[in-house]
C-alpha cells in the first residue's frame, strides 16, 4: 500500500473513533460491552482528543507521506500500533471486552503491517 493511501486511512478511521471517545465515551465503549466510571470516561475523553490530533496529521501531511518527515511519522504509527496490538490482543485474551473488541485489533494489524511493509519498501 503506498505511504500515502496509510496516512489517509489512518485519518479516516482515527477521525471518527477519536470524535466518538471525546463526544461518547461512555456509549462508545458499551459497544464493546465495557463501562465506564467518571475516571474512565475522562482518560477515554483524552485518549480520543489524541486520536483526532493524529487523524488530523496524517490527514494534513498526506501528501508528504514519502518524504523524510512522512517516514518518521509513519515510524511513530507503527510504534505506537505495535504497542496497542499487544495490549489489545492481551485485553482480548483475558475477556475484557466483547466480540466487537476484535475490531480494533484488526484495525492495528492492518496498520502495523502496513506502516511496517511501507518503511521497509522506502529502504
Amino acid at each position: 500500500m503506498q505511504p500515502k493511501h496509510l496516512f489517509v486511512a489512518n485519518a479516516v478511521v482515527s477521525l471518527p473513533f477519536g470524535i466518538g471517545c471525546v463526544l461518547a465515551p461512555r456509549l462508545f465503549l458499551s459497544l464493546f460491552g465495557a463501562t465506564l466510571g467518571p475516571a474512565g470516561a475522562l482518560m477515554m475523553q483524552s485518549g480520543g482528543a489524541w486520536l483526532i490530533g493524529i487523524g488530523l496529521l496524517t490527514w494534513l501531511t498526506r501528501h508528504g507521506a514519502r518524504s523524510d518527515t512522512g517516514r518518521s511519522i509513519a515510524t511513530a504509527l507503527l510504534a505506537a500500533y505495535a504497542v496497542a496490538l499487544v495490549v489489545s490482543v492481551l485485553g482480548q485474551i483475558g475477556g475484557v471486552l466483547n466480540v466487537l473488541g476484535w475490531l480494533p485489533v484488526a484495525i492495528q494489524l492492518i496498520f502495523v503491517a502496513g506502516f511496517g511493509y511501507s518503511l521497509l519498501l522506502s529502504r
